[in-house]
């Protein structure tokens, strides 16, 4: 059985909301504390980036359910600004924002798969999934 859920980020309340969620799909799912936190950090990473940058947009999470493996997987989607140079916010220690720069690199590092795509103008849509071991 697939279960989608997605949260409107719209507010910091919605980045919480979004965290809770991913982490109860997780702890559902059967990941393990240590990867429930990682998923519920790189959610919370990801909305933020919405809040702070687009102002608006949403995430979603989905079970991803196949006869050899089950995953969760995170679509953080916006109509924000978009993002003019992908490399460079790939980088360990960018922030545009003056935090820390864990970021999206974070984000990569926290979850097994990424992807990001961004159109200047458009938006921005990043995909993280983990797979439960």
């Amino acid at each position: 059985m697939d279960i989608q859920s997605c949260v409107k980020i719209v507010s910091e309340w919605d980045i919480v909301a979004a965290r809770q969620t991913g982490r109860d799909i997780a702890k559902t799912m059967g990941f393990s504390s240590v990867d429930q936190a990682r998923i519920a950090t790189a959610i919370s990473e990801l909305a933020r980036n919405i809040y702070l940058y687009a102002e608006k947009g949403s995430v979603c999470i989905d079970q991803l359910i196949a006869p050899d493996q089950k995953g969760l997987k995170v679509t953080a989607s916006d109509e924000g600004p978009g993002i003019s140079d992908i490399r460079r916010v790939m980088e360990d220690g960018y922030s545009s924002s003056g935090g820390l720069g864990a970021g999206l690199p974070g984000v990569k590092r926290l979850m097994d798969d990424f992807a990001i795509e961004s159109e200047v103008g458009k938006g921005t849509e990043i995909i993280a999934i983990k797979w439960l071991r």
